[in-house]
Formats: structure tokens, C-alpha cells, sequence
């Protein structure tokens, strides 16, 4: 696949991650709570990754959540947590498979929307 092909198809991804969360927050009146998106990536990534505002992640490979929109459009980023985000690194022991539900989601994008250096 070609790198324009990629980036397309991850637009669309991120595009249909986001229509599933808008209509989780449509059809409960819920909204995105970023502490508890925190708690969350605390919970679940914290042994690998740098959670927080600041601060360098415990794998060096892991990305540094802070950091993620360097590589990522944060919102892109639905579709994969809730289909399983699975990634290896060469030499470092792989990621396990996460899935969240619409909620845990909206959460985990507000949260990681809020701590971008940008």
C-alpha cells in the first residue's frame, strides 16, 4: 500500500470512529469525561507508555501519549480502540490487544486531546 493510500484509509477510519462516538454521546446525552479517559490509559498503558502531560514513556519504542498527535490525528485514533489496537516493535515485547467500548473511547480522546505539546 502506498503512503497516500495509507493516510486515506486512515482518514476514513478516523472518520467512522467519530460517527460512532458522536452517536454514543447523541443517544445518551453522555459527555467525554478526560479524567476518566486518564484513568483508563493509567490503568491499561502506563507499564509502556507515558500517560501523562509530561514525561518520557518506560519503553523507549512506546510513544509517549503527550506525543501522539505527532504521529497520529488523535480522533483517528476511535476506530482503532475499538476494533483492537495491536503493535509490535522489533526487540520489545508486543502490545496486547485493547478494545474499548464508545464511552471508554470518548473519554480516551478528550483526555489525549487535553495533553497534546503541539
Amino acid at each position: 500500500m502506498q503512503m497516500g493510500q495509507f493516510f486515506r484509509a486512515f482518514f476514513t477510519v478516523g472518520i467512522i470512529g467519530g460517527a460512532f462516538v458522536a452517536l454514543a454521546e447523541a443517544k445518551s446525552g453522555w459527555a467525554p469525561d478526560p479524567q476518566a479517559g486518564h484513568a483508563l490509559l493509567t490503568e491499561n498503558c502506563a507499564s509502556c507508555h507515558a500517560v501523562d502531560a509530561t514525561g518520557t514513556s518506560p519503553v523507549p519504542a512506546a510513544v509517549a501519549f503527550h506525543e501522539i498527535s505527532a504521529r497520529y490525528p488523535v480522533k483517528a485514533l476511535e476506530e482503532a480502540l475499538a476494533e483492537g489496537i495491536m503493535v509490535g516493535h522489533d526487540g520489545v515485547q508486543q502490545m496486547p490487544e485493547f478494545r474499548f467500548n464508545a464511552i471508554q473511547i470518548g473519554d480516551i480522546i478528550a483526555y489525549l486531546e487535553s495533553i497534546q505539546d503541539e
